[in-house]
């Protein structure tokens, strides 16, 4: 049995064009995603808690993009519109699955932002590499656990329609399929986004109130200005992933008059758009990475 997937609803007639921002973003994704893992494995004073953190969060971005980005553009240029229902569960698992995990990281670096703002002289006995590494598999574990029900659930169902308007297996897209009863699976997905996005931001909040409390009582405006620069890249990062995010499950769930092709590019930004700016922006903020990156470059020069 296979699905096929319809690509963009509306605009299925301009695939090879809208092929070409897809491919430049994958391409961008690879390269920058892939420069910062370099840096960061052949860096020994890189091998910090923050750049621990940043390069899981890195290694999630790629997973997410592989599982999403070349069946899309296949998709777009061979016109390769079948996928076989284990292998749309499989993708569903792993594009789903790989937010989970960046989500929950996020949260982690929110934790170590707070450790180096108010506990500055406890930082490296309270974030140890052992530390770091537990922070890293509950991460994991929280994305397998979570998302695992996801396509367990679905395969109970019996489906009458085969053709999804999508350019991968979404949950909420596979489950509007089905010929059954979907409550099960409707409010499991509910579950999952409340839990991840609404827990996590709390959470996240809470670090960031605590940190703006103890900048609040700093003296020095040097110190203030530091300490806001010092989170200012973990800022932007959590505003582009789940800004999106919100945005496209609001619309999902709620935007009936919004177009079809409107839903679907979403849907593909909020998974992309994290994961090609992240580098840029830890690229721009973080001064550690500036210089080496500025040494890798005088080195080829010379």
């Amino acid at each position: 049995m296979t699905f096929t997937l319809m690509g963009i609803p509306g605009l299925e007639s301009q695939h090879l064009w809208l092929s070409l921002p897809f491919f430049s973003m994958f391409l961008a994704i690879l390269i920058s995603n892939g420069a910062i893992l370099f840096m960061v494995a052949r860096e020994p004073t890189l091998h910090t808690p923050m750049y621990l953190l940043l390069a899981l969060l890195m290694v999630a971005d790629l997973i997410s993009t592989l599982a999403l980005l070349p069946k899309l553009l296949c998709l777009f240029w061979f016109n390769d519109q079948d996928i076989a229902v284990n292998a749309c569960f499989t993708q569903m698992f792993f594009i789903h699955g790989a937010s989970v995990v960046r989500s929950a990281l996020l949260v982690a670096m929110a934790f170590d932002r707070f450790v180096a703002v108010c506990e500055p002289l406890r930082y490296s006995t309270v974030l140890s590499h052992s530390v770091v590494g537990r922070l890293g598999l509950m991460a994991l574990a929280k994305g397998m656990i979570l998302i695992l029900p996801m396509p367990l659930l679905l395969q109970r169902l019996t489906f009458c329609h085969m053709v999804i308007p999508h350019t991968y297996c979404d949950h909420m897209a596979v489950v509007k399929l089905a010929c059954d009863d979907t409550r099960p699976n409707r409010i499991y997905g509910l579950f999952v986004i409340l839990l991840v996005v609404g827990l996590d931001l709390v959470l996240i909040g809470f670090s960031y109130g605590l940190i703006l409390q103890a900048v609040i009582r700093l003296n020095s405006r040097d110190a203030i200005c530091k300490a806001l620069n010092t989170c200012s890249a973990h800022l932007f990062v959590i505003l582009i992933t789940y800004v999106p995010a919100l945005f496209s499950s609001l619309t999902h769930r709620l935007g009936h008059n919004i177009p079809p092709h409107v839903h679907i590019l979403l849907a593909n930004l909020y998974l992309l758009l994290p994961s090609m700016f992240n580098p840029i922006i830890y690229g721009m903020k973080t001064k550690d990475i500036q210089v080496k990156v500025a040494k890798c470059l005088c080195r080829r020069h010379s």
